[in-house]
């Protein structure tokens, strides 16, 4: 059985072909550039839609994603088009193997503004990795900016991420983990709590003490990335090790003196119960 994504595609196929939007699902293939052979499978529920399929039926058809990828709103688009979801852009090899896109921070801030362009895309910097895990799926890596993250990350470091589907969102963020969050106008790599399924929202910390916690709508989220490595240019600079060390240290102080004045409390509170409690006991007389 195919998945819920594919079911709602195969739906919006059926309804282009009731109102003779396509003439057959062999033309709605080919005007897609798909093999009418590998179309069946998907309709048979034997495969499932590729992200590339779908991309190319919300652009030429107007398939709506947030229904697609949610359920949610009408099948189809406006004409003016639906600018709340965005289709991830691929950049493949000559033999058609998917390439990690590395977004740098210049590019950052028209990545997040929508720039769902393919040839954006495409003009930024991709590689692959030796590692068979990222030959599986979709992968993104990023530019850590500023000092948010530190000590687990710093500025300049590269995170590798991998692709977390919206349908997964609800269930698949793991408190506690570490995402690239793109947003309507920002990128953003923080440690993650999810209430998205009870208050629709994700609550961002950062590592570094001195930034709070925030709050991220659902509405307000693009794209969401799963850190999965990081690649850093260099190692920390003694500053940063030093002020790293010194926190520790301050906090490790505080726990300690907490707990000694919590085992001067009690050693107090023992011998007040102690000194209540002596009574004087009668000498007993034993009778040969």
């Amino acid at each position: 059985m195919n998945n819920i994504v594919t079911q709602r595609f195969v739906k919006c196929h059926d309804k282009l072909k009731a109102e003779n939007q396509v003439r057959s699902s062999r033309q709605f293939a080919l005007s897609l550039d798909y093999l009418p052979q590998s179309l069946s499978e998907i309709l048979k529920g034997r495969r499932d839609v590729t992200i590339e399929l779908l991309r190319k039926a919300v652009e030429l058809y107007k398939i709506n994603p947030v229904y697609i990828y949610t359920g949610e709103g009408p099948m189809f688009m406006s004409e003016e088009g639906d600018n709340s979801f965005r289709v991830l852009t691929i950049v493949t090899s000559a033999n058609e193997e998917e390439r990690i896109v590395h977004v740098p921070v210049p590019a950052q801030a028209g990545y997040a503004a929508d720039m769902t362009d393919p040839v954006f895309i495409q003009e930024l910097p991709h590689f692959t990795l030796p590692d068979y895990k990222y030959k599986v799926g979709t992968h993104r890596s990023f530019d850590v900016s500023g000092d948010s993250m530190e000590p687990t990350l710093f500025e300049g470091d590269k995170v590798i991420c991998s692709y977390l589907e919206p349908t997964l969102w609800e269930s698949g963020i793991k408190d506690n983990y570490v995402y690239v969050i793109v947003t309507r106008g920002d990128v953003v790599v923080k440690r993650v709590f999810n209430h998205l399924r009870e208050k629709h929202f994700l609550e961002l910390h950062s590592d570094n003490n001195f930034y709070e916690p925030y709050q991220l709508n659902l509405g307000d989220i693009r794209e969401v990335w799963y850190v999965r490595a990081k690649i850093s240019p260099f190692l920390p600079s003694p500053q940063n090790i030093e002020r790293y060390l010194h926190d520790e240290m301050k906090e490790l102080k505080q726990t300690v003196q907490h707990q000694s004045q919590l085992i001067t409390n009690l050693n107090e509170t023992l011998q007040r119960l102690v000194g209540d409690k002596i009574v004087t006991l009668p000498n007993e007389k034993h009778q040969d």
